[in-house]
């Protein structure tokens, strides 16, 4: 096993709605925003986490190869690998090599045999032309958003709450990096385009069933070629 390559994925995620990742428990002060958006410690500028994305994708392509079950919904571990056979194993095998199975070392063969995580996931900063828009307009990072719950019986507004949200049109640089251990590797782009074309469907952040976290990958390229048109030519779940 020799690393030969390691591709490099780039772009920008367009916010289609807006988005919300949370920063964690923190003081809430009376009149102030419930649930903020995590940010920046020095320049305050909300980002994306690479976490939130490779947590997001891999659980999405999880549920497509109808693995969720099999793992208990656990993340597809190597100890699961032996159980299964056929598609389902092919898949979960990919989706190891790709995402990692940390922790996961009770068998030494197949560990070493998957090796080494393929993807990382790099953390999504603001675009350099998209924060000289918000400053030449003055515009705010975020916006504060008014949710509550209605009584069904009153039909009154309960418990008011502000959740701030990254607003929608807002763009970020996007990377990753695709470690290649074997030439036959180079086929895990598909199950990559697979998984950046669930999560436009999907979303990414908390309360995307209220329609927050719609999103949109632009101008991808692998290795500086242009990759934003197998990307708008994927269909998912064909590829499964």
């Amino acid at each position: 096993m020799q690393l030969k390559v390691i591709n490099q994925i780039t772009g920008q995620i367009q916010l289609i709605t807006g988005l919300h990742i949370g920063a964690g428990s923190e003081e809430v002060h009376i009149g102030g925003i419930d649930k903020a958006v995590i940010k920046h410690p020095h320049t305050q500028q909300p980002y994306i986490p690479g976490s939130s994305l490779k947590g997001k994708m891999r659980s999405l392509l999880e549920w497509r190869a109808g693995l969720v079950g099999d793992a208990g919904g656990k993340p597809v571990s190597i100890s699961l690998l032996d159980k299964l056979s056929g598609d389902k194993k092919r898949h979960a095998e990919i989706i190891v090599r790709l995402f990692g199975a940390a922790g996961d070392t009770k068998n030494n063969d197949t560990t070493e045999e998957i090796g080494i995580t393929r993807l990382s996931f790099w953390d999504c900063g603001l675009n350099p032309d998209w924060q000289k828009r918000i400053s030449d307009n003055n515009w705010l990072y975020t916006e504060a958003k008014s949710e509550n719950t209605i009584n069904r019986i009153t039909g009154t507004a309960d418990n008011p709450r502000q959740t701030e949200r990254i607003p929608a049109e807002a763009i970020f640089d996007f990377k990753l990096g695709m470690k290649i251990l074997d030439d036959s590797e180079h086929a895990f782009v598909e199950t990559l385009l697979a998984g950046l074309k669930l999560l436009e469907l999907d979303g990414i952040g908390g309360s995307g069933s209220r329609g927050y976290g719609k999103i949109k990958f632009i101008n991808l390229q692998l290795n500086g070629a242009d990759l934003q048109a197998r990307l708008e030519a994927t269909d998912p779940f064909k590829a499964a």
